[in-house]
């Protein structure tokens, strides 16, 4: 029975590519269109296959990280391409999945109610990993966020460091003014903005690990006047800032308390400050997080669609005096950790055991292909509360002239 509903399941879904199976009767069939991309899985248990039928997205991460699911190491990124651009093209699941998942949408208002306490405790399943778990693939700086390639084939750091000097420059710093960084991981862009632009940062965090690491890095680059790090969540800030800055945080934050939390930069951003939030979404309707991903990477975690967050920062009372999109440019960055990691393997086989590496091998993979496959990126929301308080045109990021003349055209 469940043999013959996963066949018609792939059947209807697999219309591209070339998806080789072996079952676990031994066998095998295709699907697709014997094209490019190809891939040959094995389904070891006939359990598997029934939990493929029932809970698709779930069944194939946790059976590639137990191993009831066989695919080599240099097919994994292949069949995650496939499948996902099969979704993106028209691929059929069941109607049954497609009200499970809708379902699942609506509720997420309810499920996703992240407390300051159970905040806390998602962001440690994660963030307090071992730091030297995290430089073995992450830059030098330890950005564990999107980076931005100003031009092809640029390396990892130089795209962070471009990446922390967009953004610097939507924010229009000055020596001096006073930057709430929420999120501030390990204290790279902290560091950066009050080292470069000579301003004070106040970064908080949820993360033990990295508020302490940060902590250090402060004190090692002679700058524990100009940067305080807390743990803290961003609710309880009281403190009036002249720029605010989140990167890789909102992701964090559930689709319930998006209206929350631009409540609480309006709260706290100066009348003629600018605000910065960069966060991935999806440029398409809203979707529920991965099953796979909730259960064993981002507990709590949501992939806003624009549709989202825009009603909530329209009722914060916050202009959207900019909003980019970067495409392509994460799954750059993915494909450069994968790459480190998968280097480094001998060093994270001493620090975890084999499951730990499949399961991270699933993520990153899944993550890389989401972002070639799927109509997901990278929004950057430029936002004030002044209609003035942000040049009028771009020039002032790429070199251009005429941006200090037109950047108070609008008052």
């Amino acid at each position: 029975m469940w043999d013959r509903m996963l066949d018609s399941i792939l059947s209807r879904f697999v219309t591209i590519g070339d998806l080789h199976v072996t079952w676990p009767d031994g066998r095998e069939t295709r699907y697709g269109a014997n094209s490019a991309p190809r891939a040959h899985v094995t389904l070891k248990d006939p359990s598997i296959v029934r939990f493929l039928c029932l809970r698709p997205v779930l069944a194939l991460g946790e059976g590639y990280v137990d191993g009831r699911i066989e695919i080599s190491d240099a097919e994994l990124h292949p069949l995650l391409a496939l499948l996902q651009r099969a979704r993106e093209t028209g691929g059929r699941l069941p109607r049954w999945l497609e009200i499970a998942s809708d379902a699942k949408l609506a509720l997420s208002v309810f499920l996703q109610r992240n407390s300051p306490l159970s905040s806390r405790r998602n962001v440690a399943h994660h963030y307090d990993l071992s730091d030297d778990f995290y430089r073995l693939f992450l830059d030098e700086d330890m950005q564990y966020s999107c980076a931005y390639f100003t031009e092809p084939g640029l390396d990892l750091a130089s795209a962070q460091a471009a990446k922390k000097a967009h953004i610097a420059a939507k924010l229009q710093l000055k020596p001096g003014l006073r930057v709430l960084d929420i999120g501030c991981g390990w204290g790279g862009m902290a560091l950066t903005l009050a080292r470069d632009y000579g301003v004070q940062v106040t970064g908080v965090t949820l993360s033990e690990n990295q508020k302490a690491t940060a902590e250090a890095r402060v004190q090692a680059a002679g700058l524990s006047d100009r940067v305080d790090i807390r743990l803290q969540d961003y609710r309880q800030v009281s403190d009036r800032f002249d720029r605010i800055v989140s990167v890789g945080m909102l992701e964090h934050v559930g689709r319930p308390h998006f209206r929350g939390y631009f409540a609480k930069l309006s709260e706290l951003l100066d009348p003629e400050g600018i605000a910065l939030v960069h966060t991935i979404g999806l440029s398409r309707r809203p979707s529920p997080t991965s099953p796979w991903l909730a259960k064993y990477i981002f507990p709590g975690g949501y992939v806003p669609a624009l549709s989202d967050l825009a009603p909530e920062i329209e009722r914060a009372g916050l202009w959207m005096a900019d909003i980019e999109v970067l495409r392509g440019h994460y799954a750059w960055t993915l494909h450069h950790w994968r790459e480190r990691f998968e280097a480094s393997l001998d060093r994270v086989r001493a620090m975890y055991d084999e499951r730990f590496v499949r399961m991270w091998r699933f993520y990153l993979v899944a993550c890389e292909t989401a972002f070639e496959q799927q109509r997901q990126g990278v929004f950057q929301f430029q936002l004030s509360k002044a209609q003035g308080a942000v040049p009028v045109t771009r020039d002032y990021l790429y070199g251009g002239h005429g941006a200090g003349a037109m950047s108070q055209a609008a008052e």
